[in-house]
C-alpha cells in the first residue's frame, strides 16, 4: 500500500471512529446491525495495525468508552495490545493481556469466548519469542490451536500452526518445525486459501532446510515464496530476507547474504515502529562485516544494537552479540579484550543451536591463539555433537513429512473410495436403462447411416453411367460416319447417272447409314459384324483412294469371328483415321492391313497397320481426336469392370516390303471379356 493510499485510509477510518459512538447510539434497536458495523471496522483497523500500529492505538482509545466492559470492548482493547506488541511495548501488551483473559475467566463460554482466548494465547507466545522463554511460547501456542478449533475460527488456524513451527525452529526441534509448516499448509488446502497467503510456510520450511543444510530445497521454498514478495507486509519481507540471508551465511557466500541484509535494513528503515526488526539486522551485519574483516563496521552495528537488547533483556540476541564481539577482539588482535570480554559474558538457560554453534567455533578460535589446545578441542568435539544431532533432527524431519504424507495421503484416498462407491451405487442403478437407451439410439443411427451412404452410392454410380452411356452413344451417332464422306458420295453418284452396275456404291452407302444406326445402342458387337462394317466403308473409299491402294485382311482360321465380341466402332475408327490423316494425301502405294490371331492365354490380337507416314501431332488433314477418344474413354469405363483388362497401344512402325513409316494401332482383348456394367 503507498503512503497515499494507506492516509487516506487511515483518515476514513477515523471519521468513522467518530461517528461509530453517535451510530451506535441510534442503532440501540437494532443489534444485529450494530454487530455489523462494528465487524466492519474491527476488519479495517486489523488491516491498518500492521503497518500504523501506533495509529490504530490512538482510535481504539476513541472507541472503547462507547463499547465499554463487552465483547466489543475487548476485542478493541486486542487491537491495542497487536499495537503495543507492534512498537515493542511488551509490558504494556502483556498488562492488557491479562484484562482479557480475565475478561474470559469470567464470562459464559461460547464461541466468541474461544477465539478471544485464541487470541489471548497467540499473543501471548509472542510475547514469550520475544523474550526468548520458547517453552512458555510453544504452550501458549499450542492452547490458542486448542481454543481456535473450539471456537470454529478456522481462518487463523494456518498462523497459529506457523507461530509454533517458528517456535519449535527455535528450539532445534526442526521436525517438528516442519509438521507444523505442512500443518499450515494442510489446513490452507482445506479452507481454500488463495496460493498468495501461503508464503510464510514456504519461506519457514526455507528455514528448516536451511537449518538442516540441504540448500538446493532451503532455495526452492524461498522461490516459492519470492513470487509473492510484493504482496507481504513489511515485517514478513523482514522475515524473508533475513532468513534468506542467514541462508548464505551458512554457505559461508557472505556478499550475496550482505545484499539481502542491506534490503532487509531499507525496508524496516521506512517504519520507525518496526524497532525490533531493525536491530536484529544489524546484528546480522554485524556479523556479515565481520566475516569480511571489516571490523570498523562490525563494531558500528553491534554496539549500536546492544543498547536495544539490553534494555528487553533478549537472551538470544545478547549472546550472540557477545560471542561476535569476543571475535572482533580477536580480529583485531586483540586477545586480552577477548578474555575480558569472555568473562563478562553471561551464560543463558534458553539459546538457539545454531547461537551455540557460532559461539563454540569462535572459542575455538580464541583458545587456539592463546594455546589452550585442550579446551579449544572440547568446543570442537561440541560442534561435531550438535552437527549429529542436526543430521538426527533431519532424519527425524524427514520421518515426519513421511508421516503427514501419509496421512494426507489416506485421508484422501478414503475420501476419493467413499465417493466412488456412491458414484458406483447410482451407476449401478442406471446402467440397464443407459444401455438400453443407448444401444437403441447408436443401432439406429448406424443403420441411418448405411442405409444413406448405399443409396447415395447407388445414385452416384446410377448417374455416373447414365451420363458416360449418353455421352458415348451420342459421339458413336455422331463419329461413325462423317457426314462429309456421306455428301461426297452422294454427290459423285448422283452425277454418274450409270447403269446398276455404277451404281453399288450408293447402295453400300445406303447400307453403311442403315448398319450405323443399328449398332448405335449397342456396346459391344460381334468381331464379323465390325469386320463387315469395315469393310463396306474400304469399299467406298477404295475408288478415291485410286489403284494404288492395297487391303489387306488377315484372319486366324481358327477364331470364330461371330463368337468374339468386341466394343462398338473397335476398327472402323484406327481404319477411317488412317484412310483420312495418312492415305489420302500419300503419293505412290497405298498399303492398309488388318491382322487378326488368337493367342496362347485365350486372348484375341487386332492389328490395325498403315504406310501413311506414321502418327504425328501436327498433320496437314488434321481432325478433332474425337473417334480415338471415344474408344479410349469405353475401353477405360469397361476394364473397371473386369479383372483382365482389353490393351490398347499405339505406334509408329515400318510398314510393307518397302518400310515405309506408318502407324500401327494394337489392342489385345480376353475372349470372356464382360461387357455388362456390373461388377462380377
Amino acid at each position: 500500500m503507498s503512503f497515499r493510499m494507506r492516509y487516506y485510509y487511515i483518515v476514513g477510518i477515523w471519521i468513522f471512529c467518530c461517528a461509530l459512538p453517535v451510530m451506535m447510539g441510534c442503532m440501540g434497536e437494532t443489534q444485529k446491525s450494530r454487530k455489523d458495523s462494528f465487524e466492519v471496522l474491527y476488519q479495517q483497523m486489523e488491516q491498518v495495525s500492521v503497518d500504523s500500529p501506533e495509529q490504530v492505538t490512538r482510535m481504539v482509545d476513541s472507541i472503547l468508552p462507547s463499547v465499554k466492559d463487552s465483547m466489543m470492548y475487548y476485542r478493541m482493547l486486542f487491537l491495542k495490545v497487536r499495537g503495543y506488541f507492534l512498537s515493542f511495548h511488551i509490558d504494556s501488551a502483556s498488562c492488557l493481556l491479562d484484562r482479557i483473559s480475565a475478561f474470559c475467566e469470567r464470562t459464559e463460554k461460547r464461541e466468541e469466548v474461544y477465539q478471544l482466548y485464541a487470541l489471548v494465547y497467540n499473543a501471548r507466545g509472542n510475547v514469550y519469542v520475544r523474550t526468548s522463554q520458547i517453552d512458555s511460547a510453544c504452550s501458549c501456542f499450542q492452547k490458542s490451536f486448542e481454543y481456535a478449533s473450539r471456537g470454529g475460527k478456522r481462518e487463523s488456524l494456518p498462523d497459529i500452526c506457523l507461530n509454533l513451527a517458528d517456535a519449535f525452529i527455535k528450539q532445534g526441534r526442526y521436525d517438528w518445525g516442519a509438521f507444523w509448516y505442512n500443518r499450515s499448509l494442510s489446513i490452507s488446502d482445506s479452507l481454500d486459501m488463495p496460493e498468495e497467503q501461503r508464503f510464510p510456510a514456504y519461506y519457514g520450511l526455507a528455514q528448516v532446510h536451511m537449518e538442516l543444510r540441504d540448500f538446493a530445497l532451503c532455495d526452492y521454498y524461498y522461490d516459492l515464496a519470492s513470487r509473492y514478495y510484493d504482496k507481504m507486509h513489511p515485517f514478513e519481507k523482514h522475515i524473508y530476507l533475513n532468513n534468506r540471508g542467514n541462508s548464505y551465511y551458512y554457505r559461508q557466500d557472505y556478499k550475496t547474504a550482505l545484499g539481502y541484509f542491506r534490503r532487509s535494513l531499507e525496508v524496516v528503515n521506512q517504519y520507525p515502529d518496526m524497532t525490533f526488526e531493525r536491530n536484529l539486522t544489524m546484528i546480522n551485519l554485524g556479523e556479515i562485516f565481520l566475516m569480511l574483516d571489516c571490523t570498523d563496521s562490525a563494531s558500528y552495528y553491534l554496539q549500536k544494537c546492544r543498547g536495544f537488547f539490553d534494555s528487553i533483556h533478549h537472551a538470544t540476541a545478547l549472546y550472540c552479540i557477545d560471542t561476535q564481539l569476543m571475535e572482533l577482539a580477536l580480529k583485531q588482535g586483540n586477545v586480552a579484550l577477548a578474555r575480558e570480554r569472555l568473562k563478562q559474558a553471561v551464560q543463558y538457560d534458553e539459546v538457539e543451536p545454531n547461537m551455540i554453534h557460532v559461539r563454540n567455533r569462535y572459542l575455538q578460535r580464541y583458545f587456539e591463539k592463546v594455546g589452550d589446545y585442550r579446551h579449544a578441542y572440547h568446543y570442537l568435539k561440541a560442534n561435531y555433537h550438535i552437527d549429529d544431532s542436526i543430521r538426527n533432527e533431519r532424519v527425524k524431519m524427514r520421518a515426519a513429512e513421511i508421516k503427514l504424507k501419509y496421512t494426507q495421503d489416506s485421508t484422501l484416498m478414503k475420501k476419493e473410495i467413499s465417493i466412488r462407491e456412491k458414484e458406483n451405487q447410482v451407476l449401478q442403478l442406471h446402467q440397464w436403462m443407459y444401455v438400453i437407451v443407448g444401444g437403441g439410439f447408436l443401432l439406429i443411427a448406424i443403420v441411418s447411416a448405411v442405409v444413406l451412404y448405399r443409396k447415395r452410392l447407388r445414385d452416384r454410380e446410377q448417374w455416373r453411367l447414365q451420363n458416360t452411356m449418353t455421352s458415348l452413344r451420342l459421339e458413336n451417332v455422331r463419329n461413325r460416319i462423317s457426314p462429309h464422306f456421306i455428301f461426297n458420295v452422294l454427290n459423285r453418284e448422283m452425277n454418274l447417272h450409270k447403269g446398276e452396275e455404277e451404281s453399288k456404291n450408293l447402295i453400300g452407302l445406303t447400307k453403311l447409314i442403315r448398319r450405323n444406326l443399328e449398332l448405335t445402342d449397342c456396346l459391344a458387337v460381334s468381331l464379323a459384324d465390325e469386320l463387315e462394317f469395315v469393310d463396306t466403308y474400304v469399299s467406298l473409299e477404295k475408288e478415291s483412294l485410286g489403284k494404288d491402294f492395297d487391303y489387306q485382311l488377315d484372319l486366324d482360321c481358327k477364331i470364330d469371328l461371330k463368337a468374339v465380341k468386341v466394343p462398338s466402332m473397335l476398327l472402323q475408327i484406327p481404319v477411317e483415321n488412317a484412310i483420312k490423316h495418312g492415305l489420302r494425301l500419300k503419293e505412290g502405294k497405298r498399303l492398309l492391313r488388318i491382322q487378326i490371331r488368337l493367342l496362347l492365354d485365350n486372348q484375341v490380337e487386332i492389328v490395325v497397320s498403315d504406310n501413311g507416314g506414321g502418327y504425328r501431332k501436327v498433320s496437314v488433314n488434321h481432325g478433332t481426336g474425337t473417334g480415338m477418344k471415344v474408344i479410349t474413354q469405353t475401353i477405360q469405363l469397361l476394364n473397371t469392370y473386369n479383372s483382365r483388362p482389353i490393351q490398347m497401344k499405339i505406334n509408329n512402325v515400318l510398314v510393307g516390303e518397302e518400310k515405309e513409316m506408318g502407324c500401327e494401332v494394337r489392342f489385345v482383348i480376353p475372349l470372356n471379356y464382360s461387357y455388362q456394367l456390373k461388377k462380377n
